[in-house]
């Protein structure tokens, strides 16, 4: 959290545009063969022949999705590639290239962008995804990104498919990421107050790594196939647990049973619940930005998957007028509602 005050420093409008463009970008290698042009023409050009394509955006704005007191721009650049890498998995699509655009205020110099960018070379390099473009300019309001994700898709799965007697399924564990927030947040506080403060986040390095650091789950994807299970819906948990549910129970026109106590939550999770008070269904049903894969497979399906340690089984679902419901511990049943990240800062 204490910056080096003797980083070098070049100002943006040394480059210009272009020349920002070509110095940001010089390293970025084209893998995929669908790639007939990236970056450094008016638009990219992509050939899929008879496959079909999947395209997805996310915008993250300074103060709003990430802050950078405690968000490195390495890590931001990385995670601003894989929210939306996400998005293409969830439509059991193979991402294929993505593209990057900025909005930033004088305050970073070209150094503070160089950081930036490597976060976003590292996530394409790591996902095999082509950068093919995007776009610069000014802001008066910090800085903003929006990337856009491309993927090809044979077999695509919608929200729309679940079906009553479905298996409800979750990959990883949930809430990391909202506790690692908390912990972050705590220790800006503390900075504020005493800026010669070093906190101590090894206790915390799992769920500040779910913050700050997020993977997109392209091996489920992966997993599934070689397990022969097609999902008949999916979605990526990107709001929270409920609010996903919902979504895939509105669009299957289903209702759906969610068992508090088979919802995976990692030890480091509860503890830290428990450290600040909050209960732990609630962080992993509201929580939002694990980025696992929410799905729905077949009861037939079920012994493919069910001594797999990456997947849950948390529920299933049910005919629409049943309703969406969580089965406590205690066996009552809660309807559930999407309350969404911000509630917790009510």
């Amino acid at each position: 959290m204490i910056e080096d005050k003797n980083q070098q420093r070049t100002q943006l409008s040394d480059l210009g545009e272009f020349g920002l463009i070509d110095h940001l970008t010089k390293d970025f290698k084209i893998n995929q063969t669908s790639t007939i042009k990236g970056i450094g023409d008016d638009a990219a050009v992509l050939d899929f022949k008879n496959k079909k394509i999947v395209v997805s955006t996310d915008l993250l704005v300074e103060g709003v999705h990430f802050d950078l007191s405690y968000m490195p721009l390495k890590h931001l650049g990385y995670k601003a590639v894989i929210v939306n890498l996400s998005d293409v998995y969830a439509m059991n699509a193979k991402a294929t290239q993505v593209t990057v655009s900025i909005a930033v205020s004088n305050r970073f110099p070209l150094e503070a962008l160089e950081d930036l960018y490597a976060g976003i070379e590292t996530a394409a390099k790591i996902y095999n995804v082509d950068v093919i473009g995007g776009d610069t300019t000014s802001s008066n309001k910090g800085l903003l990104i929006s990337v856009t994700a491309i993927g090809e898709v044979e077999d695509e799965v919608y929200r729309s498919g679940a079906k009553p007697n479905d298996l409800l399924v979750v990959s990883g564990d949930l809430g990391g990421a909202y506790m690692g927030l908390q912990v972050l947040e705590r220790e800006k506080e503390v900075y504020k107050v005493n800026p010669n403060n070093q906190p101590d986040l090894e206790p915390y390095s799992y769920i500040i790594e779910r913050q700050l650091k997020p993977e997109a789950r392209k091996d489920i994807i992966q997993l599934l196939k070689d397990l022969d299970v097609k999902p008949t819906s999916m979605i990526d948990i990107s709001d929270g647990l409920s609010s996903e549910i919902i979504h895939l129970c509105k669009q299957s026109n289903v209702g759906c049973d969610l068992y508090e106590e088979k919802i995976p939550l990692d030890p480091q999770v509860i503890s830290t619940c428990e450290e600040f008070n909050i209960d732990s269904t609630t962080v992993a049903l509201s929580g939002g930005e694990d980025y696992e894969l929410l799905f729905t497979i077949s009861q037939a399906d079920f012994p493919k998957i069910k001594a797999n340690p990456s997947l849950s089984v948390i529920g299933f679902i049910t005919e629409a007028q049943n309703g969406m419901h969580l089965v406590t511990r205690g066996e009552s049943r809660i309807p559930i509602k999407a309350q969404g990240w911000k509630n917790f800062n009510d």
